[in-house]
């Protein structure tokens, strides 16, 4: 396909900054920093951290989100996962200095979070604003969730000053801000019952972040949860419904734009729940085109800088995939994400576990390599990677994390076992 005629391949204005092209990295955990529980450099990115962002700058996409970096050390999903504190200033300060030193024109953000109730209860605090059926965790204060905003306020500022061209707040896939913005959050607090008050959070964490970086030329933007696909998930009629309405995401969208969001990234289902919604797998792979549905319907409630991004092309490939009656022309990532773009139903494209097969498909496409991608075949055994607490890549093109699953299967028996 030729680069010059596909609209993924020109530029787009964020904010008051230009991303060269139309691809975005999704923010990937990949649970490879130094163990959080080290009071020193707990949540430092390693070696292998470093390598796979070396790589996604060589890749040369237009916007590369990093992965959910904890705001804390107290409550976290995973036991080597990146945090942003006060300790880390200096690693990611090298880190991002180093990466812009091998590509400095992609727009580099950092999602920052906090994962409430999905912490991890063997090595951190399940934390929640109401108690989900199966899930549990000590019932947050309104002190609380001040003071867990004050941290996302400090992550903020180290991001800004380690040089990053964006933070994201992320309001998704069950983490805190997912559990306080859903419908089932009708708790009778500050922070819950009323849409007012459950989107109140999030609004207070971008007023807060916005004042305290007071930099026009800074990226704040977030990854929105469109429908979680569980009864009073985000995206549902009520506390008690798992019936889609998009009438609150889409006001929340409009809530975080006038309060300096300058790009969303949709999605929907999250990782501990409705993960086919998040990430289409590649035998049924339908659901990837709601995602098409929920990019069109934010398009016409923002503004037209507002950049809106799209999530699920990965199972798109390169048309080899399980897709039935379409046009072979348009069968791909690249063909749906232009047509898409010329459409005016997205502005980009955001891979995720395909940026984990083949972190140079940007560069490898413009320079006229595309036979030589290595294609995403969404067998999720990334995703297996992550929930098992181990390392995270690419399964099927990197022998060292095929053999670290195969090990941790023999050791930790079934998933089933460690989803219960």
């Amino acid at each position: 396909m030729s680069t010059e005629t596909n609209a993924l391949f020109t530029p787009i204005k964020i904010g008051n900054r230009v991303a060269e092209n139309r691809f975005a990295i999704q923010p990937m955990e990949c649970n490879d920093a130094i163990n959080t529980q080290d009071k020193v450099n707990g949540g430092n990115p390693t070696e292998k951290t470093i390598a796979r962002y070396s790589k996604l700058f060589e890749g040369n996409a237009g916007l590369i989100d990093m992965e959910s970096i904890t705001t804390c050390a107290t409550s976290i999903g995973r036991d080597k996962q990146l945090s942003i504190l006060p300790r880390n200033a200096k690693a990611l300060t090298k880190m991002i200095k180093d990466l812009k030193a091998i590509n400095d024109k992609p727009l580099f953000v950092i999602q920052i979070t906090h994962s409430g109730e999905i912490s991890e209860p063997h090595f951190s605090e399940r934390v929640t604003p109401k108690v989900m059926p199966g899930v549990g965790g000590r019932l947050l204060s309104e002190d609380d969730v001040q003071k867990i905003l004050d941290d996302f306020v400090v992550s903020a500022k180290i991001a800004h000053d380690a040089g990053a061209d964006g933070v994201e707040l992320k309001l998704c896939h069950g983490y805190l801000a997912s559990q306080m913005l859903r419908p089932y959050n009708d708790r009778k607090w500050k922070y819950g019952g009323s849409k007012e008050n459950r989107f109140r959070f999030a609004y207070e964490m971008y007023e807060r972040v916005a004042k305290a970086i007071n930099d026009p030329n800074f990226l704040i933007g977030s990854k929105v949860t469109m429908f979680e696909g569980i009864p009073g998930g985000q995206g549902s009629a009520a506390p008690d419904s798992a019936v889609m309405d998009l009438s609150e995401p889409l006001e929340l969208i409009k809530g975080i734009e006038d309060r300096g969001a300058s790009y969303i990234i949709e999605t929907a289902g999250g990782p501990s729940a409705n993960i086919s919604l998040m990430e289409p797998p590649f035998n049924t792979p339908n659901e990837a085109y709601l995602h098409f549905y929920f990019t069109k319907e934010i398009k016409k409630v923002v503004k037209p800088e507002t950049v809106v991004v799209g999530s699920a092309y990965t199972v798109f490939r390169d048309g080899h995939n399980a897709f039935n009656f379409v046009d072979p022309k348009l069968n791909s990532i690249l063909g749906w994400g232009d047509k898409n773009i010329r459409d005016g139903i997205v502005d980009m494209i955001a891979i995720g576990r395909q940026s984990f097969a083949d972190p140079l498909l940007p560069k490898k496409v413009i320079s006229g390599h595309e036979s030589e991608v290595n294609w995403c075949n969404a067998c999720d055994q990334c995703c297996e990677l992550m929930i098992r607490q181990q390392n995270v890549g690419c399964v099927a093109y990197n022998k060292d994390y095929a053999k670290s699953l195969a090990a941790a299967r023999r050791e930790q028996g079934p998933l089933a076992v460690l989803r219960t």
